[in-house]
């Protein structure tokens, strides 16, 4: 009754994106809580006395809040005890690098102003007449959704008297393929998301395994954690303010029910 779960989910996101998450008390006539509200952490900062919040959009314009009334839920930072860092930090070089290569290869093409290839002609048997016939017929192909074929008929012409020398191979070569897929493991590291449970498909024949495996121990591992630190604010507030179900998979039911849609 005192966070709801609107206030919690922005509460929560606060925290995973930027290490910070910040909840203000608000008081009832009797001087105690009313209910709880989430502060935005881009715009919530630190005062110089201790327990002490101020929510800053620019130089101008802030509001200090009551003293005492802030709870800040931190993510360690080794370097200073002010602000929290969020844990995926050493994976933003990885993300950088996956939208670069996905930026850089969507304007190659939407630009349509790259050459494709570069029709070397060296056949006496075209004429100039067949020349500009040609430059008008590439001229022509270029467009959204204009990719054809083009016919050359050189009767007696030499073996090598028309070449079509591709251009974009040196652009195929940029490992597209190979950055998105060493930056997508390294992103799922820094979060540390086993990769079935994102909907990844899986590049060998082995796939990744049992996802109900895959989910018990991720939430094991992680989920449980972030819980208990979560439920730090239970201690700030005297309350039990926030309280997880236990995470149960319930497979062997589903199972039963797909066992049984099938034999109807």
């Amino acid at each position: 009754p005192w966070l709801s779960r609107q206030q919690f989910a922005a509460w929560a996101l606060d925290f995973l994106i930027t290490g910070n998450g910040y909840l203000e008390r608000l008081g009832n006539r009797i001087g105690g809580t009313a209910r709880l509200k989430q502060s935005p952490a881009l715009h919530t900062r630190r005062a110089k006395e201790e327990g002490e919040y101020l929510w800053i959009k620019d130089w101008h314009d802030h509001y200090a809040f009551e003293r005492g009334s802030v709870f800040h839920l931190v993510e360690p930072d080794p370097m200073q005890e002010i602000y929290g860092m969020p844990a995926y930090m050493g994976g933003l070089n990885s993300v950088w690098l996956n939208e670069s290569a996905t930026l850089f290869r969507r304007k190659y093409y939407e630009n349509g102003s790259h050459a494709g290839f570069i029709l070397y002609v060296t056949d006496p048997n075209i004429t100039e007449d067949d020349t500009d016939a040609i430059k008008d017929a590439l001229k022509k192909s270029k467009g959204i959704g204009n990719f054809k074929n083009l016919f050359i008929r050189t009767a007696g012409g030499q073996k090598d008297g028309l070449q079509l020398i591709p251009i974009s191979e040196v652009a195929a070569k940029d490992e597209f393929l190979n950055i998105k897929g060493a930056s997508r493991d390294d992103i799922l590291a820094a979060h540390r998301v086993p990769p079935p449970l994102m909907g990844i498909v899986p590049n060998n024949t082995g796939g990744f395994g049992s996802v109900e495996a895959a989910a018990t121990v991720f939430v094991k591992n992680e989920l449980e954690p972030l819980q208990s630190r979560f439920r730090e604010l239970n201690d700030w507030a005297g309350m039990d303010v926030v309280n997880f179900a236990p995470y149960e998979l319930d497979v062997q039911d589903a199972g039963v029910r797909v066992t049984q849609q099938s034999r109807r």
